[in-house]
């Protein structure tokens, strides 16, 4: 359609008349006859996502902007959403919105200006969710050593599960529980986030919990590997209770829910290494541990041999230490037969004069006179007891009659008073009846135990261990010299003493025959020194 300028004077003049739909249909077919499909880059501004679904944002760089618009439908099949701030290409096609009078550009795909605006962008939410903790490294858990079930997050049809379950296969058989989701594009993040929350979700399902989960894709560009850089995939990362090993991409690529996981692989190929150790390591580890445990315990048993062997030969033989004291019981019993009959004989010959002067006659006298007196004392005491009784009972009538019945309450009080006092009185009397002797016992028994103590710290005792004593008569020899100084030496053991002549020395008298201490009829101050 051509606009006819017309400089024609008058009201209308010659120019057609157009309605405002007309205009905007004309523009609208311009601009997209012009512009049927292009590819505009600039900056993402001003992004609005309403509940329909449609994404609306803005394109602009230092001098223009231009409104974008993606339908629902183009917004589920974007594999990068734009975000504010980022450098992007947008595809699409250029139209007009008539009901606004402006023209906007209708984007179906969206796609980073270049990896230095991805990493930008990943670089800026990397440090925002550090600056919430989520990458923290006291909240990562530890990988527990031999996982019963190990849950996979990966899909279903790749490479990756197959080595992940081929390594597990040789190292160490697992129970492996897969969770298929998809590893690139639009439904990436929401599915392995939802994965991951459902694994940790299972014991409410009945299904055995895994102990152990691996997230794993294999390599490729930083466009296929966003998913997993995803905000809502970190979170659930973070937020998982079960220990987590990211096995995203190669060595060298490198994506957010790296960091939030306890453990990064560098490959998935690795990461099953890293969740189950060889089972052949461990069973040569466990045999090598049996035969250091027997050998440690053959050892040990072997020392202790050796030990108690050494402490045997510095013990003496049982003959040896059982020897003096049978050597001591048969001195004893040797000595307790006549001992007991020459006590026998001394009470006997005691006993004989007091027999004497015993005799039938006396002890029947001694019995009658006995049962007389108490006879009489009998017939004196029944009309005495009756005379003291009338009087009492006359004398309780009396006062009784002149008692008031408070006063007889009060009288019977003291009466219960005094019989407890009594009794009261009469356990004190008993236990001191009973003190003297309890002391007396327990005096002879301390008495008994210092008689032992002084015979075994006598030096007769020390006469039984082999030493003598030595004496000029009554003077002890000490030394050398006074033994040779003397006439006659007297040399007393531990069974008796023995005379013994000095060679050139007059035959001198011999002693009297001394007890040691400790024996019959000993004196208590014969002492004398020992060698």
């Amino acid at each position: 359609m051509d606009l006819i300028d017309d400089d024609t004077p008058g009201p209308g003049g010659n120019a057609p008349e157009f309605t405002v739909s007309e205009i905007s249909g004309a523009v609208k077919r311009v601009l997209e006859g012009e512009f049927a499909r292009v590819r505009v880059r600039g900056e993402v501004g001003r992004v609005s996502r309403p509940a329909s679904g449609h994404l609306y944002f803005d394109l602009k760089d230092d001098r223009s902007v231009l409104a974008a618009v993606s339908w629902k439908g183009q917004v589920a099949r974007m594999a990068v959403r734009p975000e504010e701030g980022m450098e992007v290409i947008a595809t699409g096609r250029l139209t007009t919105f008539p009901g606004q009078s402006k023209y906007q550009l209708i984007v179906d795909e969206v796609e980073p200006a270049g990896a230095g605006a991805l990493m930008a962008m990943l670089e800026k939410r990397r440090v925002a969710l550090a600056a919430e903790g989520l990458f923290d490294a006291a909240r990562k858990q530890a990988i527990p050593y031999l996982p019963g079930v190990i849950a996979v997050v990966t899909s279903p049809t790749g490479a990756v599960i197959r080595d992940i379950l081929h390594r597990l296969r040789d190292r160490f058989p697992r129970r492996v529980l897969i969770w298929p989701v998809a590893v690139q594009g639009q439904a990436c993040a929401p599915e392995v986030a939802a994965a991951i929350r459902g694994l940790n979700a299972l014991p409410a399902a009945g299904l055995p919990r895994p102990d152990l989960i691996i997230v794993a894709r294999g390599g490729g560009s930083l466009e296929d590997l966003w998913g997993f850089n995803e905000e809502i995939v970190v979170r659930a990362a973070a937020a998982s209770q079960i220990p987590l090993i990211s096995a995203v991409g190669h060595e060298t690529d490198t994506t957010l829910i790296d960091y939030a996981a306890d453990l990064r692989a560098p490959t998935p190929t690795a990461a099953a290494e890293m969740a189950v150790p060889v089972r052949m390591e461990l069973l040569a580890w466990a045999g090598e541990q049996g035969a250091r445990l027997a050998r440690a315990v053959s050892q040990r048993g072997d020392a202790r041999r050796q030990r108690l062997a050494d402490l045997g030969r510095g013990l003496g033989r049982p003959a040896t230490l059982t020897g003096p004291a049978r050597q001591r019981f048969d001195l004893w019993s040797e000595r307790l037969g006549p001992a007991l009959q020459g006590f026998a004989a001394r009470k006997r010959n005691a006993f004989g004069p007091v027999a004497a002067l015993v005799r039938p006659e006396l002890l029947r006298r001694f019995m009658a006179d006995e049962a007389r007196r108490i006879t009489e004392r009998a017939a004196r005491l029944q009309p005495a007891q009756s005379a003291r009784l009338a009087r009492a009972e006359d004398a309780l009538g009396r006062l009784s009659a002149r008692l008031a019945p408070a006063l007889t309450r009060a009288r019977a009080d003291a009466l219960r008073l005094n019989a407890e006092r009594r009794r009261t009185l009469a356990g004190l009397a008993e236990r001191l009846y009973a003190a003297p002797g309890a002391r007396r016992a327990a005096l002879a028994e301390r008495l008994a135990r210092l008689d032992r103590m002084r015979q075994t710290l006598g030096y007769t005792e020390t006469l039984r261990r082999g030493f003598a004593v030595v004496r000029a008569g009554d003077v002890l020899v000490g030394s050398k010299a006074a033994a040779a100084a003397a006439t006659a030496l007297e040399i007393e053991f531990h069974d008796g003493r023995l005379a013994v002549q000095v060679a050139g020395a007059d035959p001198a008298p011999q002693p009297r025959p001394r007890k040691a201490r400790g024996d019959p009829g000993g004196t208590p101050g014969d002492q004398g020194s020992l060698f």
